[in-house]
């Protein structure tokens, strides 16, 4: 084999490897992400730990939550934010929603929402619920 056909061969065998490796073992990738949570327990969850304040479909004591994954804080126009969510400007997504879900006030300081889920499993099976419930 020529320098050059060699060359583009062992590239070709390094993205294979590297492509089956972050497949087999996708935290690897520091995007373990969206795929990360099993949204039929999130389901669960959700009904268990959520709904006492939100609703998928209607605002509650907190908002409506379908949609939410991929929307921007503070923007439901039918209900009523703290000043500081509305200002915050988060777009929530896997990485905010985990933040959020984990402590609210570190995220948004005198936000309204006082629950959170210590659990980080459970956290990512709520997640992948409410990515899915969105459309996403």
């Amino acid at each position: 084999m020529k320098q050059g056909s060699e060359r583009r061969f062992l590239v070709v065998v390094a993205m294979i490897w590297t492509a089956a490796a972050l497949t087999l073992f996708p935290h690897l990738s520091g995007a373990a992400g969206a795929n990360s949570g099993d949204a039929e327990r999130g389901k669960q969850f959700f009904e268990k730990r959520c709904t006492g304040c939100h609703s998928l479909d209607k605002n509650k004591e907190g908002p409506q939550l379908r949609g939410v994954y991929g929307r921007k804080s503070g923007i439901v126009a039918d209900f009523s934010y703290s000043d500081e969510l509305k200002a915050a400007h988060i777009v929530w997504d896997e990485r905010s929603l985990d933040q959020w879900l984990s402590d609210p006030d570190a995220v948004v300081p005198d936000n309204n929402m006082a629950f959170h889920v210590s659990n980080p499993q459970e956290r990512a099976d709520i997640i992948q619920f409410l990515r899915l419930s969105s459309g996403k």
